[in-house]
């Protein structure tokens, strides 16, 4: 279904059942799914947020300034970034951290053109560091580079099998949707995305996949075709 996806992962997906830190074998067990996709002949780029290590939001509530504490939950993105890189390599695959802003030696400084190459060639992008900017979640950052790298998919790779009418984990009432539009999304409020995100998705005409990727196989079944999680388009 999809040749070419943006793959974006929470923070606390790479920390394990806590969700802080860092989990060798959680990490381990998605840069195989990762590897698995990409010797299957599909491309892929990866956002990780870095809410497993600081997020800069929660971070302004506690004392620290905004500004200064977005910085600081960018460069958690690079950490997370430069942990799953250096797993998806031990499966034999090509793997680069790229960060927003200039970080060398540490990461190379995304360039589209750069990130391109790399996924033609059978290898992962990984894009860390947001937008380089305050202000903005990795979720706007994740839909930013899938419109830049023309990606077919952003696929939001979460704990749950989809989107629900409500938190399927605190109601169990709440109805799973196969499918909804952005519009829908948003004014019902579905907590899927930030509305930056899910506006430039819609304006790049990028649908949305919300899929649990701790799921056996999920990625690949995914971009097989199989009808995995919920789709959100336009």
């Amino acid at each position: 279904m999809y040749k070419k996806v943006l793959l974006k992962l929470s923070g606390e997906s790479l920390g394990g059942p806590s969700g802080k830190g860092l989990d060798e074998s959680r990490i381990a067990k998605y840069a195989h799914m990762v590897a698995e996709a990409v010797r299957a002949g599909y491309q892929v780029a990866i956002v990780n947020g870095g809410g497993n290590i600081f997020r800069g939001l929660q971070g302004s509530g506690k004392g620290f300034d905004r500004v200064d504490g977005d910085k600081m939950g960018m460069l958690a993105t690079v950490i997370n970034s430069m942990a799953l890189a250096q797993f998806i390599r031990a499966e034999g695959v090509e793997a680069e951290v790229f960060t927003a802003t200039p970080m060398e030696p540490i990461a190379r400084y995304y360039v589209r053109d750069h990130a391109l190459a790399l996924m033609e060639k059978g290898g992962v992008a990984l894009i860390a560091g947001g937008t380089g900017s305050p202000f903005f979640t990795t979720d706007s950052g994740a839909a930013l580079r899938a419109l830049e790298l023309k990606a077919d998919a952003l696929l939001k790779g979460t704990r749950v099998d989809g989107v629900y009418t409500a938190d399927p984990e605190k109601d169990p009432k709440a109805q799973k949707y196969d499918e909804l539009t952005f519009d829908k999304a948003l004014s019902d409020h579905l907590k899927v995305m930030d509305a930056t995100a899910f506006a430039l998705c819609q304006q790049g005409n990028v649908p949305v996949v919300v899929f649990n990727l701790d799921e056996e196989g999920a990625l690949l079944s995914l971009l097989e075709g199989k009808k995995i999680g919920t789709i959100v388009h336009a």
